[in-house]
């Protein structure tokens, strides 16, 4: 799929007012709370509608969350505001981002599943926009997501095996 289709995609997906994932954080993000300090800069790229930037920044962070679709970063910043939060939210594509070198203290990558030539490209700039001593927070679907899928129906995730993430693949 190009660009202006996973845009287009994504748009439409979050076109209505209602969240589709949800207004809370991701219950993996919020267990890491102890690791986050007050002022921390905080970088959520794939954010789509905002509600982990938003819950970084309620920490008190300086969060910049980058996604594709626009309209999932409308609802992003109508959030922020309704929690009385601020956050940057940026439209743009991550494979061609320009990510900031040593930049940020902590990356927040939820549930972000990529085609793999696209993913390793975004791994590694993920990692190189991290200052020395700042963490990096993933979670993602792993391949068991499928049998899950057949045995229960739809459960999250993307369908392709190859978006999908083992240990082996993060530690490479």
């Amino acid at each position: 799929m190009n660009p202006s289709d996973i845009s287009a995609f994504w748009d439409q997906r979050f076109s209505s007012d209602a969240f589709v994932y949800g207004e809370a954080p991701d219950e993996y993000l919020a267990a890491q709370r102890h690791r986050l300090r007050r002022g921390m800069a905080a970088l959520v790229p794939g954010d789509g509608e905002g509600r982990n930037g938003v819950w970084l920044a309620q920490q008190g962070l300086d969060v910049v969350t980058v996604d594709i679709a626009e309209e999932g970063l409308r609802k992003a910043r109508g959030l922020a505001s309704r929690r009385g939060v601020s956050l940057t939210a940026l439209q743009a594509n991550l494979a061609n981002w320009n990510w900031p070198v040593a930049h940020f203290d902590v990356v927040a990558s939820i549930f972000l599943h990529l085609p793999p030539k696209t993913r390793e490209l975004v791994h590694r700039n993920m990692i190189a926009c991290i200052r020395p001593g700042g963490i990096l927070i993933i979670r993602a679907f792993r391949p068991e997501q499928l049998a899950y899928r057949q045995k229960f129906g739809s459960t999250g995730g993307p369908p392709a095996p190859e978006m999908l993430f083992t240990a082996p693949m993060l530690r490479a």
